[in-house]
């Protein structure tokens, strides 16, 4: 199950980072993942399309979180790997009740370290700890925005 997770978390990275950087339609980049990697079971594959979509809904929502926490990092100017890998992890974090907290920041992490730059890690590790500090308020604000649209 771990396993699994982790995959559906790489892909997801790997499809916001499509999605952010070249702007492929999410359900297209979506499907072509899930049939690249038949091997996932459908949970898993729910998993991985909650991530997606979930992450790319809560976006503007998401950057406004990581702006007020860390504001020395504007996040336009952020490399698309950490920005996506903030993203999805706070999402997760604050929205995917399934996954602990320090479950959620340590797979991040994982991730900054495999497709980030060498200074990735330490870097996300400090937002997601300074995030972290204000989860209920953070998913207060997250289920609110989301119950508006």
């Amino acid at each position: 199950m771990k396993h699994e997770r982790r995959l559906a978390r790489r892909l997801a990275l790997q499809a916001l980072y499509e999605i952010d950087s070249v702007n492929h339609s999410p359900e297209d980049v979506i499907n072509r993942n899930v049939e690249e990697n038949k091997a996932m079971t459908d949970t898993n594959i729910d998993f991985f399309r909650n991530l997606v979509l979930g992450t790319l809904q809560s976006k503007d929502s998401l950057d406004h979180l990581i702006a007020r926490y860390a504001p020395e990092w504007p996040v336009n100017q952020l490399a698309i790997i950490d920005r996506n890998v903030l993203r999805l992890s706070l999402w997760e974090l604050a929205l995917f009740d399934e996954t602990p907290l320090k479950v959620a920041i340590n797979e991040a992490v994982e991730l900054a370290k495999i497709y980030g730059s060498d200074s990735s890690p330490r870097f996300i590790n400090g937002v997601l700890g300074s995030l972290a500090e204000h989860e209920t308020e953070i998913r207060q604000y997250l289920l609110l925005d989301l119950k508006a649209e």
